[in-house]
C-alpha cells in the first residue's frame, strides 16, 4: 500500500502555512495522502504576523484565524523551537521526507551605505520591530531618549516605526504589547518624527489604508509640505495605472493643503530628500543630512546638489528586510534569496537541487503584502507535485513520522507542538483578561516553552 507523500516545511510563517494548505488541497492529499511537518525556530508559529506586524494592526493579525484552520488539520504537525541547521540539517531532513520546502522569510535589516550609519542612535527598523513585537531573542529595553527622530524609507515598515514612535504608550496598551514594551514606550521622549523618501508621492510604497491610519491618532499631527507634491510624466503614468499609488497620492495632497493642527506629536512626511549622511559628535547621532532630489521625467529622481541638515538625535532605517543565508543551499548575495525556477532550488550549474524548494520572501525577496505569498506557495507546490508525479523526488530512508520524534528526542531538542501553541495562546489570553485586553504576549523563550508544555 503506498504511503503518504512526506513533506517538511522549514518556517511556520504565512508562506510556509500557505504551502501546507496548497498541499492539503491537492489531488495527492486525497490519494495516497500527504503528511506535513512544519519546523519553526521560534517556540510559537505565525512568523511575521507575530514578530513583524505592528501590535496596533489587529486587522492583519486576523489572518491568524485562517492560518489556524490550516494547522488544525490532522495531516500537519508543528515542531517549534527547532532551528535549521543547528537542530536539524538538510541531510537529516532528507532522511525523513520526500521533499523539503524552505519558507524562512526575512527578519534582518538591509544595509544602507551612507557615512554615519554605525553611530550610536542609528538603528535598523527590523530590530526595533522585533523589540516592540516581543521577540525573545532581542534585548528587553530600547533607548527612546531622542525628542526628534528620523525614519528613512517610504514603505509600510517605515510607517509602522513612525506610528509606534509617535503614539503614546497608553494608546498602544489595549494591544498585545508585553509589559517591558509598555514601560519602554512610556519613557519615550519623541515629539517630532520625520519620515524621508528619496522620490515623490507617486512612488511611495505605502498601502493606502496604512497611510490613512496615521491620521487616526488623537496625538499625531501628520504634516506634508505642499512643495513635496510634485509629479512628472512618469509619476502621472504610475497614478493612472496603479489605483493604490493614486489613493496614496490623493491622501498626501489632502494633508498638504490643510492647516496644521495642535495635536502634541508632529509626524512629518518628507519627499524628494535622499539621505546623504548621518551626522555625529562623540560617536552619537546629532543630525541627518539629505540631498534634495528632482524628478527626471520618468518617475525616477536625480540629485540637485542642494543639501539640508535636520536636527534629529536618532535615525531608523526602514529600507527593506534581508533574509539570512541558509546553509547547504545556493545563495544570491545581491538579492538575499535562494536562486529558483518556479520554486525549485537551482544550483550554480542550472540544475534543480533534488527534492528542495523555496517559497515566500526567501524565494523572491521581502516584497508585497502577506497575502501575496499565497500565489507563490501554489506555484512551488504545483512544481513539487509535478516532480512527485514524474518520479523525480528522492526516497527517504526513514519516512515514518515517529522517526522524527525519535531523532529530536535523541538530539535533546526541546520542541513545542500545535497543542503546545494552544496552551501558550490560552496563557497569553489569561494574562490580558484582568486588564480587559485580548492577550499580553509572553516574551521570554523559557517562559514560552514552559507554557507550551515543552
Amino acid at each position: 500500500m503506498p504511503r503518504p507523500l512526506r513533506v517538511a516545511i522549514v518556517g511556520a510563517g504565512p508562506a510556509g502555512i500557505y504551502a501546507a494548505d496548497a498541499l492539503l488541497k491537492s489531488e495527492v492529499a486525497a490519494d495516497p495522502g500527504v503528511s506535513i511537518d512544519l519546523f519553526e525556530r521560534m517556540p510559537a508559529p505565525f512568523g511575521l504576523i507575530r514578530y513583524g506586524v505592528a501590535p496596533d494592526h489587529p486587522r492583519i493579525k486576523g489572518i491568524v484565524t485562517a492560518l489556524h484552520q490550516v494547522l488544525d488539520k490532522p495531516q500537519i504537525r508543528l515542531f517549534g523551537n527547532v532551528d535549521y541547521p543547528t537542530d536539524i540539517s538538510l541531510d537529516d531532513l532528507r532522511a525523513f521526507y520526500d521533499a523539503v520546502i524552505f519558507s524562512t522569510g526575512a527578519m534582518a535589516d538591509r544595509a544602507l551605505s551612507i557615512p554615519g550609519i554605525d553611530l550610536d542612535g542609528s538603528y535598523g527598523a527590523a530590530d526595533f520591530v522585533s523589540w516592540y513585537d516581543g521577540h525573545p531573542d532581542v534585548p528587553r529595553t530600547w533607548p527612546l531618549q531622542a525628542e526628534k527622530v528620523a525614519v528613512l524609507g517610504v514603505g509600510n515598515v517605515a510607517l509602522d516605526v513612525a506610528r509606534v514612535l509617535a503614539k503614546t504608550a497608553d494608546e498602544l496598551l489595549p494591544t498585545e504589547i508585553p509589559q517591558n514594551v509598555y514601560d519602554g514606550l512610556k519613557a519615550n521622549k519623541a515629539l517630532e518624527i520625520h519620515v524621508f523618501g528619496r522620490r515623490g508621492p507617486a512612488q511611495a510604497k505605502f498601502s493606502p489604508m496604512e497611510l490613512r491610519e496615521l491620521d487616526h491618532s488623537p496625538n499625531i499631527e501628520v504634516i506634508v509640505d505642499p512643495e513635496d507634491i510634485d509629479y512628472d510624466a512618469g509619476s502621472i503614468e504610475t497614478r493612472r495605472g496603479n489605483k493604490q499609488a493614486d489613493m496614496v497620492a490623493k491622501t498626501l495632497e489632502n494633508w498638504a493643503i490643510r492647516d496644521v493642527g495642535d495635536r502634541p506629536h508632529k509626524l512629518f512626511l518628507h519627499f524628494f530628500e535622499s539621505p546623504a549622511e548621518i551626522l555625529g559628535e562623540d560617536g552619537k547621532v546629532v543630525g541627518l543630512r539629505t540631498e534634495r532630489t528632482a524628478l527626471d521625467g520618468t518617475g525616477n529622481v536625480k540629485g540637485t546638489g542642494e543639501f539640508k541638515d535636520w536636527d534629529v538625535t536618532a535615525v531608523y532605517r526602514a529600507v527593506g528586510y534581508l533574509s539570512e543565508k541558509l546553509p547547504k543551499l545556493p545563495w544570491d548575495l545581491g538579492s538575499g534569496t535562494v536562486p529558483d525556477e518556479g520554486g525549485r532550488v537551482i544550483e550554480e550549474g542550472g540544475t534543480h537541487l533534488q527534492s528542495t524548494y523555496v517559497t515566500g520572501w526567501i524565494r523572491r525577496g521581502p516584497v508585497g503584502l502577506i497575502g501575496h505569498t499565497k500565489g507563490d506557495a501554489n506555484e512551488t507546490v504545483s512544481n513539487l507535485l509535478a516532480d512527485h508525479a514524474g518520479g523525480r523526488l528522492h526516497t527517504p530512508a526513514s519516512p515514518a513520522p515517529d522517526a522524527v520524534d525519535a531523532f529530536l528526542a535523541e538530539r535533546g531538542v526541546r520542541y513545542t507542538t500545535w497543542e503546545g501553541w494552544h496552551r501558550l495562546d490560552a496563557a497569553e489570553r489569561a494574562l490580558g483578561e484582568p486588564q480587559g485586553r485580548e492577550r499580553v504576549k509572553i516574551v521570554e523563550r523559557e517562559d514560552m516553552l514552559r507554557e507550551s508544555g515543552a
